[in-house]
Protein backbone atom coordinates (compact mmCIF):
# COMPACT_ATOMS: atom_id res chain seq x y z
CA UNK A 1 0.00 0.00 0.00
CA UNK A 2 1.36 3.42 -0.96
CA UNK A 3 2.20 5.66 1.98
CA UNK A 4 0.75 9.15 1.82
CA UNK A 5 2.96 12.03 2.81
CA UNK A 6 2.04 14.17 5.78
CA UNK A 7 0.99 17.70 4.77
CA UNK A 8 3.45 19.28 7.19
CA UNK A 9 6.49 17.53 5.66
CA UNK A 10 7.54 20.50 3.50
CA UNK A 11 11.13 20.30 4.84
CA UNK A 12 13.45 17.37 4.18
CA UNK A 13 13.07 14.74 6.94
CA UNK A 14 16.78 15.08 7.83
CA UNK A 15 16.79 18.86 8.29
CA UNK A 16 16.04 18.88 12.00
CA UNK A 17 18.36 15.99 12.93
CA UNK A 18 21.15 17.59 10.87
CA UNK A 19 20.70 20.93 12.61
CA UNK A 20 20.71 19.13 15.95
CA UNK A 21 23.94 17.34 15.03
CA UNK A 22 25.61 20.56 13.96
CA UNK A 23 24.57 22.21 17.24
CA UNK A 24 25.92 19.26 19.25
CA UNK A 25 29.24 19.50 17.43
CA UNK A 26 29.59 23.22 18.14
CA UNK A 27 28.50 22.98 21.77
CA UNK A 28 30.77 20.03 22.43
CA UNK A 29 33.69 21.69 20.64
CA UNK A 30 33.31 24.87 22.67
CA UNK A 31 33.65 23.04 25.97
CA UNK A 32 36.38 20.78 24.66
CA UNK A 33 38.51 23.64 23.26
CA UNK A 34 38.07 25.60 26.49
CA UNK A 35 39.09 22.75 28.76
CA UNK A 36 41.66 20.84 26.66
CA UNK A 37 42.72 23.55 24.22
CA UNK A 38 42.42 23.46 20.45
CA UNK A 39 45.70 21.61 19.93
CA UNK A 40 44.85 19.16 22.71
CA UNK A 41 41.52 18.21 21.13
CA UNK A 42 41.32 15.68 18.30
CA UNK A 43 38.57 15.16 15.77
CA UNK A 44 37.95 11.85 17.51
CA UNK A 45 37.34 13.77 20.76
CA UNK A 46 34.97 16.14 18.96
CA UNK A 47 33.02 13.25 17.49
CA UNK A 48 32.72 11.59 20.88
CA UNK A 49 31.32 14.68 22.64
CA UNK A 50 28.84 15.14 19.79
CA UNK A 51 27.86 11.43 19.91
CA UNK A 52 28.57 10.88 16.23
CA UNK A 53 31.02 8.89 14.14
CA UNK A 54 34.26 10.68 13.35
CA UNK A 55 33.54 10.52 9.64
CA UNK A 56 30.18 12.24 10.18
CA UNK A 57 32.02 15.25 11.57
CA UNK A 58 33.37 16.09 8.13
CA UNK A 59 29.89 16.21 6.60
CA UNK A 60 29.38 19.42 8.55
CA UNK A 61 32.85 20.95 8.70
CA UNK A 62 35.84 20.51 6.37
CA UNK A 63 38.37 20.41 9.22
CA UNK A 64 38.95 21.11 12.90
CA UNK A 65 39.99 24.72 12.26
CA UNK A 66 36.63 25.46 10.64
CA UNK A 67 34.91 24.27 13.83
CA UNK A 68 37.07 26.58 15.95
CA UNK A 69 36.27 29.60 13.80
CA UNK A 70 32.54 28.83 13.74
CA UNK A 71 32.39 28.29 17.51
CA UNK A 72 34.06 31.60 18.30
CA UNK A 73 32.43 33.85 15.73
CA UNK A 74 28.87 32.59 16.10
CA UNK A 75 29.06 32.78 19.87
CA UNK A 76 30.18 36.40 19.79
CA UNK A 77 27.61 37.36 17.18
CA UNK A 78 24.85 35.99 19.42
CA UNK A 79 26.13 37.84 22.50
CA UNK A 80 26.63 41.21 20.82
CA UNK A 81 23.38 40.97 18.86
CA UNK A 82 21.52 40.43 22.14
CA UNK A 83 23.33 43.42 23.67
CA UNK A 84 22.56 45.79 20.82
CA UNK A 85 18.95 44.59 20.62
CA UNK A 86 18.51 45.34 24.31
CA UNK A 87 20.09 48.77 23.90
CA UNK A 88 17.72 49.62 21.07
CA UNK A 89 14.71 48.59 23.16
CA UNK A 90 15.61 50.25 26.46
CA UNK A 91 13.24 52.95 27.67
CA UNK A 92 15.89 55.61 28.24
CA UNK A 93 19.29 56.31 26.73
CA UNK A 94 20.50 56.73 30.31
CA UNK A 95 19.53 53.19 31.32
CA UNK A 96 22.93 51.81 30.35
CA UNK A 97 23.61 50.40 33.84
CA UNK A 98 20.61 48.04 33.79
CA UNK A 99 21.58 46.78 30.34
CA UNK A 100 25.19 46.25 31.38
CA UNK A 101 24.17 44.37 34.53
CA UNK A 102 21.84 42.00 32.68
CA UNK A 103 24.43 41.37 30.00
CA UNK A 104 27.16 40.69 32.60
CA UNK A 105 25.01 38.03 34.22
CA UNK A 106 24.45 36.55 30.78
CA UNK A 107 28.19 36.56 30.07
CA UNK A 108 28.77 34.21 32.97
CA UNK A 109 26.99 31.57 30.96
CA UNK A 110 29.57 32.00 28.18
CA UNK A 111 32.84 31.55 30.06
CA UNK A 112 33.97 28.80 27.69
CA UNK A 113 33.59 31.17 24.74
CA UNK A 114 35.80 33.78 26.39
CA UNK A 115 38.44 31.18 27.21
CA UNK A 116 38.52 29.93 23.63
CA UNK A 117 38.66 33.40 22.05
CA UNK A 118 41.20 34.82 24.46
CA UNK A 119 43.60 31.89 24.13
CA UNK A 120 43.16 30.59 20.60
CA UNK A 121 42.95 33.95 18.79
CA UNK A 122 46.58 34.52 19.79
CA UNK A 123 47.69 31.51 17.74
CA UNK A 124 45.25 31.38 14.81
CA UNK A 125 45.25 34.35 12.37
CA UNK A 126 42.13 33.00 10.63
CA UNK A 127 40.20 33.29 13.88
CA UNK A 128 41.41 36.84 14.54
CA UNK A 129 40.50 37.91 11.03
CA UNK A 130 37.00 36.45 11.22
CA UNK A 131 36.37 38.04 14.62
CA UNK A 132 37.55 41.38 13.23
CA UNK A 133 35.52 41.20 10.02
CA UNK A 134 32.34 39.44 11.14
CA UNK A 135 31.99 40.69 14.70
CA UNK A 136 33.91 43.82 15.62
CA UNK A 137 33.32 45.76 12.41
CA UNK A 138 29.66 44.83 12.00
CA UNK A 139 28.75 45.36 15.64
CA UNK A 140 30.60 48.69 15.69
CA UNK A 141 28.52 49.81 12.70
CA UNK A 142 25.28 48.87 14.48
CA UNK A 143 26.34 50.56 17.74
CA UNK A 144 27.44 53.65 15.80
CA UNK A 145 23.95 54.01 14.33
CA UNK A 146 22.44 53.62 17.81
CA UNK A 147 24.58 56.39 19.30
CA UNK A 148 24.07 58.61 16.28
CA UNK A 149 20.33 58.44 16.95
CA UNK A 150 20.90 59.48 20.57
CA UNK A 151 22.94 62.47 19.38
CA UNK A 152 20.31 63.44 16.81
CA UNK A 153 17.72 63.45 19.61
CA UNK A 154 19.90 65.73 21.73
CA UNK A 155 20.42 63.12 24.48
CA UNK A 156 24.16 62.58 23.90
CA UNK A 157 26.46 65.45 23.02
CA UNK A 158 27.79 65.69 19.49
CA UNK A 159 30.96 63.74 18.81
CA UNK A 160 32.17 61.03 16.47
CA UNK A 161 29.58 58.22 16.95
CA UNK A 162 32.02 55.59 15.70
CA UNK A 163 34.46 56.44 18.49
CA UNK A 164 31.63 56.37 21.03
CA UNK A 165 30.60 52.92 19.74
CA UNK A 166 34.17 51.66 19.98
CA UNK A 167 34.52 52.95 23.55
CA UNK A 168 31.24 51.37 24.63
CA UNK A 169 31.95 47.97 23.06
CA UNK A 170 35.46 48.12 24.53
CA UNK A 171 34.04 48.67 28.01
CA UNK A 172 31.63 45.81 27.46
CA UNK A 173 34.48 43.51 26.40
CA UNK A 174 36.57 44.48 29.44
CA UNK A 175 33.60 43.75 31.69
CA UNK A 176 33.12 40.41 29.95
CA UNK A 177 36.69 39.29 30.50
CA UNK A 178 36.90 40.56 34.08
CA UNK A 179 37.20 38.17 36.99
CA UNK A 180 34.12 39.76 38.56
CA UNK A 181 31.97 38.71 35.63
CA UNK A 182 33.33 35.21 35.10
CA UNK A 183 33.76 34.13 38.74
CA UNK A 184 30.46 32.55 39.90
CA UNK A 185 31.41 33.33 43.52
CA UNK A 186 31.20 37.08 42.93
CA UNK A 187 27.96 38.46 44.39
CA UNK A 188 25.18 40.07 42.36
CA UNK A 189 25.83 43.25 44.34
CA UNK A 190 29.42 43.37 43.06
CA UNK A 191 28.20 42.94 39.49
CA UNK A 192 25.66 45.70 40.02
CA UNK A 193 28.37 48.03 41.34
CA UNK A 194 30.60 47.27 38.36
CA UNK A 195 27.78 47.82 35.87
CA UNK A 196 26.79 51.12 37.46
CA UNK A 197 30.42 52.26 37.59
CA UNK A 198 30.98 51.51 33.91
CA UNK A 199 27.72 53.18 32.95
CA UNK A 200 28.55 56.26 35.04
CA UNK A 201 31.99 56.61 33.45
CA UNK A 202 30.54 56.09 29.99
CA UNK A 203 27.76 58.65 30.44
CA UNK A 204 29.54 61.28 32.56
CA UNK A 205 33.30 60.73 32.27
CA UNK A 206 35.63 61.04 35.22
CA UNK A 207 36.17 64.79 35.51
CA UNK A 208 34.48 66.76 38.26
CA UNK A 209 31.79 69.10 36.86
CA UNK A 210 33.02 72.69 36.64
Amino acid sequence: MQRTSHPSSSHPPSSLPEESTRTRILQGALKLFATKGYDGSTTKDLAQVAHIAEGTLFRYFPNKKAILVEVATQGWIDILTDLLTELSEMGSYKAIAQVMRRRMFHLRENKYLFQVCFVEAQFHPELRERIQAEIIEKMTDVAEAFFQTAMDRGIYRRMNPKIVAQVFLGMFAVAGFSEQTLDPKVSPQALQEMAEGLADIFLHGVLMPE
